[in-house]
Protein backbone atom coordinates (compact mmCIF):
# COMPACT_ATOMS: atom_id res chain seq x y z
CA UNK A 1 0.00 0.00 0.00
CA UNK A 2 1.37 3.39 -1.14
CA UNK A 3 0.66 5.99 2.16
CA UNK A 4 0.72 9.78 1.77
CA UNK A 5 4.14 11.46 1.44
CA UNK A 6 6.30 8.04 0.89
CA UNK A 7 8.45 6.79 -1.38
CA UNK A 8 7.48 3.75 -4.45
CA UNK A 9 10.67 2.36 -3.46
CA UNK A 10 10.48 2.42 -0.16
CA UNK A 11 6.58 0.86 -0.64
CA UNK A 12 8.42 -1.65 -2.43
CA UNK A 13 10.75 -2.66 0.08
CA UNK A 14 8.32 -3.07 2.72
CA UNK A 15 8.84 -6.59 4.95
CA UNK A 16 7.21 -7.88 8.15
CA UNK A 17 9.03 -9.66 10.56
CA UNK A 18 7.97 -13.32 10.62
CA UNK A 19 10.90 -14.27 13.28
CA UNK A 20 14.06 -16.63 12.77
CA UNK A 21 15.22 -14.44 10.06
CA UNK A 22 12.10 -14.98 8.18
CA UNK A 23 10.33 -11.77 6.35
CA UNK A 24 7.19 -11.49 4.42
CA UNK A 25 7.23 -8.75 1.11
CA UNK A 26 4.75 -8.27 -1.89
CA UNK A 27 5.67 -7.58 -5.25
CA UNK A 28 5.06 -3.51 -5.87
CA UNK A 29 3.24 -2.88 -9.29
CA UNK A 30 5.28 0.50 -9.96
CA UNK A 31 8.36 -2.37 -10.19
CA UNK A 32 6.96 -4.26 -12.73
CA UNK A 33 8.98 -5.43 -15.61
CA UNK A 34 7.85 -7.05 -19.01
CA UNK A 35 7.66 -10.19 -17.12
CA UNK A 36 7.47 -10.38 -13.41
CA UNK A 37 9.23 -7.64 -10.99
CA UNK A 38 12.25 -5.66 -11.53
CA UNK A 39 15.37 -7.29 -10.42
CA UNK A 40 16.67 -4.55 -9.01
CA UNK A 41 14.28 -4.39 -6.63
CA UNK A 42 14.30 -7.83 -5.65
CA UNK A 43 17.93 -7.64 -5.13
CA UNK A 44 17.57 -4.32 -3.02
CA UNK A 45 14.74 -5.98 -1.01
CA UNK A 46 17.29 -8.81 -0.25
CA UNK A 47 19.51 -6.24 1.46
CA UNK A 48 17.05 -4.67 2.96
CA UNK A 49 16.04 -8.51 4.76
CA UNK A 50 19.27 -8.67 6.60
CA UNK A 51 19.49 -4.87 7.44
CA UNK A 52 16.38 -5.35 9.72
CA UNK A 53 17.85 -9.22 10.60
CA UNK A 54 19.12 -8.21 14.57
CA UNK A 55 22.53 -10.60 14.51
CA UNK A 56 23.56 -8.29 10.85
CA UNK A 57 26.91 -6.96 11.04
CA UNK A 58 27.77 -4.04 9.04
CA UNK A 59 27.21 -2.76 5.71
CA UNK A 60 26.88 -4.36 2.59
CA UNK A 61 30.30 -6.01 0.84
CA UNK A 62 28.50 -7.81 -1.92
CA UNK A 63 25.71 -9.83 -3.20
CA UNK A 64 24.76 -11.95 -5.70
CA UNK A 65 21.37 -13.19 -6.57
CA UNK A 66 20.71 -16.01 -8.89
CA UNK A 67 16.91 -15.80 -10.55
CA UNK A 68 16.11 -19.21 -10.44
CA UNK A 69 12.32 -18.84 -11.44
CA UNK A 70 9.52 -16.53 -12.22
CA UNK A 71 8.52 -14.52 -8.83
CA UNK A 72 4.29 -14.28 -9.26
CA UNK A 73 2.46 -11.01 -8.19
CA UNK A 74 1.89 -11.07 -4.69
CA UNK A 75 2.99 -12.18 -1.57
CA UNK A 76 6.77 -13.78 -1.17
CA UNK A 77 8.89 -14.80 2.13
CA UNK A 78 12.22 -14.51 2.50
CA UNK A 79 14.15 -16.50 4.68
CA UNK A 80 17.79 -15.25 6.01
CA UNK A 81 20.60 -17.00 7.44
CA UNK A 82 24.29 -15.91 8.79
CA UNK A 83 26.42 -18.99 7.74
CA UNK A 84 29.38 -17.61 9.56
CA UNK A 85 30.27 -14.78 11.68
CA UNK A 86 34.10 -13.32 11.72
CA UNK A 87 35.96 -10.44 12.95
CA UNK A 88 34.62 -7.91 10.42
CA UNK A 89 32.39 -10.04 7.91
CA UNK A 90 29.60 -11.78 8.41
CA UNK A 91 28.46 -14.53 5.10
CA UNK A 92 24.74 -14.84 4.69
CA UNK A 93 22.44 -17.44 3.07
CA UNK A 94 18.93 -16.18 1.65
CA UNK A 95 15.78 -17.71 -0.23
CA UNK A 96 12.79 -16.16 -1.85
CA UNK A 97 10.23 -18.41 -2.25
CA UNK A 98 6.54 -18.42 -3.12
CA UNK A 99 3.98 -21.41 -2.01
CA UNK A 100 6.57 -22.96 -0.61
CA UNK A 101 8.57 -23.18 -4.19
CA UNK A 102 12.10 -21.22 -4.22
CA UNK A 103 12.27 -18.34 -7.08
CA UNK A 104 15.10 -16.75 -5.75
CA UNK A 105 18.54 -17.74 -3.55
CA UNK A 106 20.87 -15.39 -2.62
CA UNK A 107 24.62 -14.67 -0.76
CA UNK A 108 25.64 -11.74 0.84
CA UNK A 109 29.05 -10.40 2.53
CA UNK A 110 28.01 -8.01 4.84
CA UNK A 111 30.81 -6.46 6.98
CA UNK A 112 32.98 -3.26 8.47
CA UNK A 113 35.36 -1.28 7.01
CA UNK A 114 38.75 0.18 8.43
CA UNK A 115 40.66 2.69 7.12
CA UNK A 116 43.45 0.76 4.87
CA UNK A 117 46.05 2.19 1.75
CA UNK A 118 44.17 3.20 -0.61
CA UNK A 119 44.16 3.00 -4.84
CA UNK A 120 42.10 3.76 -7.56
CA UNK A 121 42.48 2.22 -10.81
CA UNK A 122 39.33 3.06 -12.63
CA UNK A 123 37.55 6.46 -14.31
CA UNK A 124 34.44 7.36 -14.83
CA UNK A 125 33.82 8.27 -18.47
CA UNK A 126 33.56 12.01 -19.49
CA UNK A 127 30.16 13.97 -19.03
CA UNK A 128 28.88 16.61 -19.74
CA UNK A 129 26.65 18.13 -16.69
CA UNK A 130 23.23 16.65 -16.07
CA UNK A 131 21.34 19.62 -16.95
CA UNK A 132 22.55 19.65 -20.75
CA UNK A 133 21.62 15.78 -20.89
CA UNK A 134 17.92 15.14 -22.20
CA UNK A 135 15.50 12.92 -20.08
CA UNK A 136 14.76 9.44 -22.03
CA UNK A 137 11.27 7.90 -21.42
CA UNK A 138 10.77 3.83 -21.83
CA UNK A 139 7.53 1.89 -22.75
CA UNK A 140 5.06 2.11 -20.69
CA UNK A 141 4.88 -1.90 -19.99
CA UNK A 142 8.37 -1.70 -18.38
CA UNK A 143 7.04 0.12 -15.67
CA UNK A 144 9.91 0.48 -13.22
CA UNK A 145 12.28 2.74 -15.22
CA UNK A 146 9.39 5.30 -15.00
CA UNK A 147 10.89 5.48 -10.98
CA UNK A 148 14.06 6.44 -12.53
CA UNK A 149 14.89 9.40 -13.95
CA UNK A 150 17.55 8.53 -17.18
CA UNK A 151 19.85 10.87 -18.99
CA UNK A 152 21.70 8.90 -21.39
CA UNK A 153 25.09 9.86 -23.87
CA UNK A 154 25.54 6.76 -24.87
CA UNK A 155 23.07 3.57 -25.46
CA UNK A 156 19.42 4.96 -25.11
CA UNK A 157 16.98 2.05 -26.06
CA UNK A 158 16.35 2.87 -30.34
CA UNK A 159 15.41 0.51 -33.20
CA UNK A 160 18.76 0.70 -34.72
CA UNK A 161 21.52 -2.50 -34.14
CA UNK A 162 24.50 -0.70 -32.48
CA UNK A 163 28.36 -1.63 -33.17
CA UNK A 164 28.99 -2.01 -29.58
CA UNK A 165 26.27 -2.25 -26.25
CA UNK A 166 28.19 0.63 -24.07
CA UNK A 167 25.37 2.62 -22.48
CA UNK A 168 26.43 5.71 -20.53
CA UNK A 169 24.24 7.52 -18.81
CA UNK A 170 23.14 10.15 -15.41
CA UNK A 171 20.54 8.40 -13.36
CA UNK A 172 18.67 8.85 -9.83
CA UNK A 173 15.30 7.94 -8.09
CA UNK A 174 11.92 10.00 -9.52
CA UNK A 175 11.60 11.82 -7.54
CA UNK A 176 14.37 12.10 -5.75
CA UNK A 177 15.58 10.18 -3.02
CA UNK A 178 18.59 10.47 -0.83
CA UNK A 179 20.51 7.41 -1.68
CA UNK A 180 21.16 3.99 0.73
CA UNK A 181 22.35 0.77 0.28
CA UNK A 182 19.20 -0.68 -0.81
CA UNK A 183 19.03 1.80 -3.93
CA UNK A 184 22.39 1.70 -4.86
CA UNK A 185 21.63 -2.16 -5.20
CA UNK A 186 18.55 -1.45 -7.31
CA UNK A 187 20.45 1.02 -9.21
CA UNK A 188 23.04 -1.49 -10.57
CA UNK A 189 20.49 -3.18 -12.36
CA UNK A 190 18.67 -0.24 -14.48
CA UNK A 191 20.51 -1.10 -17.49
CA UNK A 192 17.98 -2.83 -19.95
CA UNK A 193 20.18 -6.41 -21.34
CA UNK A 194 22.87 -5.41 -23.95
CA UNK A 195 21.28 -7.42 -26.08
CA UNK A 196 18.28 -5.25 -27.20
CA UNK A 197 20.82 -2.19 -27.70
CA UNK A 198 23.28 -4.37 -29.82
CA UNK A 199 20.05 -5.75 -31.99
CA UNK A 200 18.01 -2.54 -32.36
CA UNK A 201 15.09 -4.42 -30.70
CA UNK A 202 13.44 -6.13 -27.98
CA UNK A 203 14.15 -9.77 -27.77
CA UNK A 204 13.77 -12.27 -24.55
CA UNK A 205 16.46 -12.18 -22.50
CA UNK A 206 16.37 -12.23 -18.56
CA UNK A 207 19.15 -11.84 -16.12
CA UNK A 208 20.25 -15.33 -14.20
CA UNK A 209 22.70 -13.94 -12.04
CA UNK A 210 23.56 -10.72 -10.38
CA UNK A 211 26.30 -9.72 -8.27
CA UNK A 212 27.16 -6.34 -6.86
CA UNK A 213 30.23 -5.27 -4.90
CA UNK A 214 29.88 -2.26 -2.86
CA UNK A 215 32.44 0.10 -2.50
CA UNK A 216 30.50 3.43 -1.33
CA UNK A 217 30.79 3.51 2.30
CA UNK A 218 27.61 4.82 4.46
CA UNK A 219 29.41 8.07 4.59
CA UNK A 220 29.78 8.27 0.81
CA UNK A 221 25.81 7.63 0.65
CA UNK A 222 25.20 10.89 2.66
CA UNK A 223 27.91 12.66 0.80
CA UNK A 224 25.69 11.24 -2.04
CA UNK A 225 22.17 11.89 -1.19
CA UNK A 226 19.76 12.42 -3.69
CA UNK A 227 22.07 13.78 -6.72
CA UNK A 228 22.90 12.08 -10.34
CA UNK A 229 24.82 8.79 -9.94
CA UNK A 230 27.09 8.33 -13.68
CA UNK A 231 26.34 4.86 -14.48
CA UNK A 232 28.04 2.67 -17.66
CA UNK A 233 27.80 -0.41 -18.72
CA UNK A 234 29.10 -2.86 -21.85
CA UNK A 235 29.07 -6.17 -22.27
CA UNK A 236 32.11 -8.59 -23.80
CA UNK A 237 30.70 -11.50 -25.15
CA UNK A 238 27.47 -13.07 -26.56
CA UNK A 239 27.25 -16.75 -27.11
CA UNK A 240 24.81 -19.64 -27.12
CA UNK A 241 22.12 -18.01 -25.63
CA UNK A 242 23.56 -16.11 -22.72
CA UNK A 243 26.11 -12.66 -22.75
CA UNK A 244 27.86 -11.62 -19.58
CA UNK A 245 27.13 -7.45 -18.48
CA UNK A 246 29.69 -5.72 -16.36
CA UNK A 247 28.70 -2.12 -15.07
CA UNK A 248 30.30 0.96 -13.04
CA UNK A 249 27.96 3.40 -10.72
CA UNK A 250 29.79 6.77 -9.76
CA UNK A 251 28.99 9.41 -7.51
CA UNK A 252 28.50 12.81 -8.85
CA UNK A 253 31.73 13.79 -7.02
CA UNK A 254 33.39 11.34 -8.94
CA UNK A 255 33.30 8.28 -6.44
CA UNK A 256 32.99 4.66 -7.43
CA UNK A 257 30.42 3.61 -5.63
CA UNK A 258 29.81 -0.47 -6.64
CA UNK A 259 30.19 -2.12 -9.71
CA UNK A 260 27.98 -5.11 -11.27
CA UNK A 261 28.22 -8.33 -12.89
CA UNK A 262 25.31 -10.31 -14.33
CA UNK A 263 24.78 -12.90 -16.42
CA UNK A 264 21.91 -13.02 -18.86
CA UNK A 265 20.12 -15.57 -20.99
CA UNK A 266 18.85 -14.20 -24.40
CA UNK A 267 16.43 -15.93 -27.27
CA UNK A 268 17.09 -14.40 -30.59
Amino acid sequence: MTHPGSHAFDDGLTLETLGDGRYRGRTSAPYNNMVGPFGGLTAATLVRAVELHPDRLGDPVTLTVNFAGPIAEGEFEISTRAVRTNRSNQHWYLELSQNGTVATTATAVFGTRRTTWDALESSPPAMPDPADVDTVDFPEFIAWANNYEMRFTAGALTETESADSVATLWVRDSPPRPMDFASLTSMSDIFYPRVFQRRGKYVAAGTISLTVHFFATAEDLTAQSDGYVLGTAHARRFHQGYFDQTAELWSTSGTLLATGHQVVYYKD
